[in-house]
């Protein structure tokens, strides 16, 4: 896209809005779909839908047709594959091992994202350098990245399904999608994490736009070193998935002290006074959001029946993914209107004050189920 429009960011933001846009509103229903299907095959259905829209782009662009109307169909393709992959993915973990084992294999999930996150840049941007640059060299590491679905759909394939522990799905009836949302409106420990990870994900997780803004704008620096943040920044969330990975429990303590955490990094952030102390504080960014997102993860996981947690990591997707499209946009404009760096310190309050309501709305739902008295036994003498 930067090719194409002349480092147009409004297109980037399209892009990326037609990207994000299919969480916020098929996700229920995927979610419903990966308590229906088994996940094993609609895992390798999705990474089929994920590798045709690249293998077509990557085509366009190696033959020179490619348009801007190309990238946002493909974009939003790739978005709606990518809704139905997110909840089966994430609930297929806990088929692949033990109860006990969840918590660490979660984190080692996301170490190894983040791990993808430090290599596959590198490795694109020394191919396209490598290919000549422009649009065509682009193509063909778009179209290897397409390529590269195949991995994951013979390694699906390939699983000794002996060793899996499949949930029985759920089988069809009406009003499912609505019996997901009140299991987890009756669940005030899910709706403490999802209001944590609303906060977050909307207005705090948009580093791709603060990082970029704060090296151009604030520090007055170029490509390399705000290439530089991102790699401090994914060696941090590298840390903490890898921290994340060798608990054994999770409470939503965890969750709410990273939360806190990550908020307060972030202002610090926002207000830090050079290059040199921003690029220090990334890592701990890294450290605190990764630890906040595995933790949130498994906890919905760990805390779900089998037979709902498809529907209930889609509501998670959903509204910690599909607030992307609506917080990015809000805290680029008021950013441009107050300077970069409220980028990062609106971002960091708004998380906090989200997380501290939450806790607060928690604390407060906990007392009021106390106090309901339970349910009177037949055999239990009736008071005269």
């Amino acid at each position: 896209m930067l090719l194409l429009t002349a480092n147009s960011a409004a297109a980037i933001g399209i892009t990326t809005g037609l990207q994000f846009l299919p969480f916020l509103l098929l996700s229920p229903f995927a979610g419903l779909v990966a308590d229906r299907i088994p996940k094993r095959r609609l895992l390798q259905l999705t990474n089929l839908g994920m590798a045709v829209p690249a293998v077509v782009l990557g085509l366009l662009a190696v033959t020179g047709t490619a348009q801007i109307w190309h990238v946002y169909v493909l974009a939003l393709t790739l978005g709606v594959a990518s809704a139905f992959d997110a909840p089966a993915r994430q609930s297929f973990v806990s088929e692949l091992v033990d109860p006990d084992d969840l918590t660490n294999a979660v984190g080692l999930n996301s170490a190894s994202f983040n791990a993808a996150r430090i290599l596959g840049p590198a490795i694109a941007g020394v191919s396209i350098a490598a290919l000549g640059s422009g649009v065509t060299a682009t193509g063909w590491v778009i179209l290897a990245n397409g390529l590269s679905y195949l991995a994951p759909i013979l390694t699906l394939r390939h699983l000794d399904a002996r060793l899996l522990h499949p949930s029985d799905p759920v089988p069809r009836s009406p009003g499912q999608i609505r019996e997901g949302v009140a299991y987890v409106r009756s669940r005030p420990d899910l709706m403490l994490i999802l209001g944590i990870v609303f906060f977050a994900g909307t207005f705090g997780l948009n580093f791709q736009m603060t990082s970029a803004l704060m090296a151009t704008q604030v520090f007055d620096k170029g490509a390399t070193e705000y290439g530089l943040l991102g790699t401090f920044m994914a060696v941090g969330s590298l840390t903490g998935a890898l921290v994340a990975a060798r608990r054994v429990r999770v409470r939503h303590r965890l969750v709410i002290g990273a939360a806190v955490a990550f908020a307060l990094v972030e202002v610090a952030a926002g207000l830090a006074p050079s290059y040199l102390v921003f690029a220090l504080l990334c890592p701990l960014l890294g450290v605190s959001a990764l630890t906040m997102i595995t933790a949130a993860n498994a906890f919905m996981q760990l805390h779900t029946e089998a037979g709902m947690r498809g529907r209930v990591m889609a509501l998670y997707l959903m509204i910690f993914m599909g607030g992307t499209p609506l917080g990015s946009p809000l805290i680029g404009a008021l950013g441009e209107a107050f300077g970069a760096r409220w980028t990062l310190i609106l971002g960091g309050l708004l998380t906090l004050a989200g997380t501290l309501g939450a806790s607060a709305w928690y604390v407060v739902a906990a007392r009021r189920r106390a106090a309901v008295p339970a349910p009177r036994r037949l055999e239990e003498p009736v008071p005269a």
